[in-house]
């Protein structure tokens, strides 16, 4: 499989074999790097890490990923770049460019990244956008597979906001894959409904459905996955935590859900998580609307099923998977 030159924007642009390819690469990966054994295909390669978005996981994974190949990656804040302001993007993209081998953006709107990769002549890579978040579901479909071996006919289900970027890309990524997707979700929360049709679609060349309800048995029920994310995403303004938790509550993922799943059902989680009180942000919520669990309870986090940070580190597998797949 050539990749080479290949920008990795939103898994639309990607055949399941491709997708497939990526997984097992990080999975070789993976295993490699568990034997010690480091790589040096990206030896004398550069890339630029735009963040304007803060990051635990994206950041620290293309930065070891880069460096365990033997690339040298450059951090760039977006405030030090003002992307729009005082330079385009498309200006931005063209400098960039000619110095590094490659670019990664986490950011804003998708025609952001679009315009990088469509002007900097050298890969871009999507490290999450309002729209799309397409390396976090290489992650999950490593982290599934783990858990099941062949994923053809699992049933995910995700759980709360299902309009945002973790959600699309997951809807996405599952109807490419061949397993069946479930939006569990109030009806302002469901997604955008062109892109539901559009999965569909491809759903059904690959044998499995995608479905949209704001039933929390029968979308839960029989599940091998139940997925979530935090209420009020990143970006999002605070003033929302009050419509989020009265819209939300209701699709916490909890021990009830978990017993209505399969037997050997996993719970899945992009973080951060709302679990408990530990946090300065969780905090106020508890203080304000005496929460001290939201999206997630901490029994089903810290539980048997919880895949979490089987997830998270898996980030760094699947990132560099694409920077290899699509640089070396």
């Amino acid at each position: 499989m050539d990749l080479k030159g290949r920008s990795f924007l939103k898994l639309l642009d990607f055949t399941p074999e491709e997708i497939i390819y990526l997984v097992d690469l990080a999975q070789e990966l993976k295993e490699k790097r568990k034997k010690g054994i480091r790589g040096n295909s990206l030896k004398d390669k550069n890339i630029a890490l735009i963040f304007e978005k803060p990051s635990t996981r994206t950041r620290c994974s293309f930065t070891i990923g880069a460096q365990e190949e033997g690339a040298l990656a450059t951090y760039l804040a977006g405030s030090e770049l003002q992307l729009g302001e005082k330079e385009s993007i498309e200006d931005t993209a063209r400098v960039l460019g000619r110095m590094f081998d490659g670019i990664e953006y986490r950011g804003y709107g998708q025609e952001i990244v679009e315009t990088l990769a469509e002007y900097a002549g050298v890969p871009v890579w999507n490290g999450l956008t309002t729209e799309a978040h397409p390396t976090q579901f290489i992650a999950d479909a490593l982290t599934i597979r783990e858990n099941f071996g062949d994923v053809r006919g699992l049933t995910v289900v995700f759980m709360g906001d299902a309009k945002n970027n973790v959600a699309n890309s997951l809807m996405v990524g599952c109807a490419k894959l061949g397993m069946n997707y479930v939006a569990c979700c109030p009806d302002a929360d469901a997604p955008d409904s062109e892109l539901v049709e559009k999965c569909r679609t491809i759903a059904a060349e690959n044998n499995c459905t995608v479905t949209v309800t704001s039933d929390v048995e029968e979308g839960t029920k029989g599940a091998h996955v139940i997925y979530t994310d935090i209420w009020v995403s990143m970006g999002e303004p605070a003033s929302l935590w009050e419509q989020r938790i009265k819209e939300l509550s209701p699709y916490q993922v909890n021990a009830k859900v978990m017993a209505n799943a399969a037997d050997d059902a996993i719970f899945m989680h992009c973080l951060p998580a709302f679990h408990d009180t530990k946090t300065t942000v969780a905090q106020e919520i508890e203080e304000k609307f005496g929460l001290t669990e939201m999206e997630v309870t901490d029994e089903v986090f810290e539980g048997p099923q919880s895949r979490v940070f089987d997830e998270a580190e898996n980030r760094m597998h699947s990132i560099k998977a694409v920077v290899l797949a699509t640089l070396r």
